[in-house]
């Protein structure tokens, strides 16, 4: 799937292309399926989300994508610990939009890969990169030392011991299930926001409280809480400050502004990140997956010619999982 000019879902277009070569460092993965991420759907907007000031030159045409599961086919010969014919996924490129994960082969980074789980299969495998190594990086480990676009700070993980209360804004999509996942398995007290038809499957992935926002203010309800998860960010955003307790930390996953006064008078901590491609940290997760320890939930499926209706689901918000592309045999 490629797009020749920046638009709406409908300029994404299905076309034969030469099957890509590899270089240094790299393998050839024949792509079983490929996960959406919301910088997919920035790239094919022209990345209007970010200041003009900010926006590197598109060269069209495009194939986005960052996420994908797969089997190896080819090794350059510089590649250790991968060969032909494992199974391997991974978030490729990131920070960038040179993934092009949305095609049936990938010329793919072996540094961004990981062994995919026996456990799970490609459309779970593919639904997991971004979201499951942006949870990783705000709550475990980073993993490098580059400051955040948004802040110029280095992010610091803050650590979760058990007793914590965290609670997490958006917990139903793709970041937010993860996180809620992560946080229980430290020993967190988690609260779940999210629409009320996604209680269930939050409790059953370990949400202790759950609260509907379409009809409570988990801001009027909560408070004295350590640590804020908000995966929707947004002007709206503030209002979580005052469920956090004094010393309590913010993490806004997507773009969402403080006033550095409102937050230093409340003692709070305001902190993120930009994720980053990691395949040591997507080993350490698949481990998680292939023990059942972590889950990847999936929203919808669809074929790859059909990635202009899986844009349009996107747009619809209120998912529950990811959504994944999945390749034609």
């Amino acid at each position: 799937m490629q797009f020749h000019k920046a638009g709406g879902p409908e300029v994404l277009q299905y076309h034969e292309v030469p099957v890509p070569e590899i270089g240094p460092g790299e393998v050839l993965v024949r792509v079983h399926a490929a996960g959406i991420n919301p910088p997919d759907w920035y790239l094919r907007e022209g990345l209007k989300v970010m200041p003009a000031e900010m926006r590197p030159a598109l060269e069209f045409p495009l194939i986005p994508g960052t996420d994908m599961s797969g089997v190896v086919k080819a090794v350059a010969r510089d590649v250790q610990g991968f060969a032909v014919g494992d199974e391997v996924f991974g978030m490729l490129r990131f920070p960038g939009f040179d993934g092009r994960t949305y095609a049936e082969y990938v010329a793919a980074p072996a540094s961004d890969l990981a062994h995919k789980p026996a456990g799970i299969d490609h459309v779970q495998a593919a639904g997991a990169p971004m979201a499951v190594l942006t949870a990783w990086q705000y709550l475990i480990e980073l993993g490098h030392d580059v400051p955040s676009p948004f802040t110029g700070q280095v992010h610091q993980p803050v650590p979760i011991t058990p007793g914590m209360t965290v609670l997490v804004n958006g917990a139903a999509g793709g970041v937010g299930h993860f996180a809620v996942q992560l946080a229980k398995s430290k020993g967190a007290h988690v609260i779940a926001v999210a629409s009320g038809r996604h209680e269930q499957f939050l409790r059953k992935l370990g949400a202790d409280e759950f609260i509907d926002y379409t009809s409570t203010q988990a801001a009027d309800v909560v408070s004295g809480v350590d640590l804020v998860i908000d995966t929707v960010g947004g002007p709206d955003s503030s209002r979580f400050l005052t469920a956090l307790k004094r010393g309590g930390t913010m993490l806004p996953v997507f773009f969402a502004q403080y006033d550095p006064e409102e937050t230093a008078s409340l003692g709070i901590t305001v902190s993120n990140i930009q994720v980053r491609s990691n395949g040591p940290q997507l080993a350490e997760i698949a481990r998680l997956l292939h023990e059942g320890r972590l889950h990847v939930g999936v929203d919808s499926t669809y074929p790859l010619p059909e990635a202009g209706s899986a844009h349009m689901r996107a747009a619809q918000g209120h998912l529950q999982g990811k959504i994944v592309l999945t390749m034609i045999s």
